[in-house]
């Protein structure tokens, strides 16, 4: 300090400087005006509460209720596949598999 204060025009130009460099610093920041950035988009609105609902219990008396619907059935295709790989699993030889697959597929085991 003692070497700033015998040179008043170096310590003028070291404190404006500092100032200067304060206020350079200061600028980097993006919101630095009252209402932010015009380039700064606006908010997202917040989200909505989400809707808090009891789970339904199953009731014991109750009556059960049953699906008499069939159910849906594999594809030709696919029981092709499953019965050849069922032929060959079983030890049908190679000539016999054809037939063996047709008349599986077509039964729908």
């Amino acid at each position: 300090m003692k070497f700033l204060a015998k040179r008043p025009v170096l310590f003028a130009l070291l404190m404006a400087w500092l100032v200067l460099a304060v206020g350079a610093v200061h600028a980097q920041s993006p919101n630095n005006l009252v209402g932010g950035s015009q380039f700064n988009p606006p908010l997202p609105a917040p989200l909505p509460p989400p809707n808090i609902e009891a789970p339904k219990v199953p009731q014991l008396d109750a009556p059960q209720h049953y699906d008499y619907r069939p159910a849906p059935r594999a594809s030709f295709g696919d029981r092709i596949s499953r019965c050849l790989d069922e032929a060959a699993a079983a030890g049908v030889r190679p000539g016999r598999r054809a037939a063996y697959s047709r008349n599986c597929a077509n039964r729908g085991d």
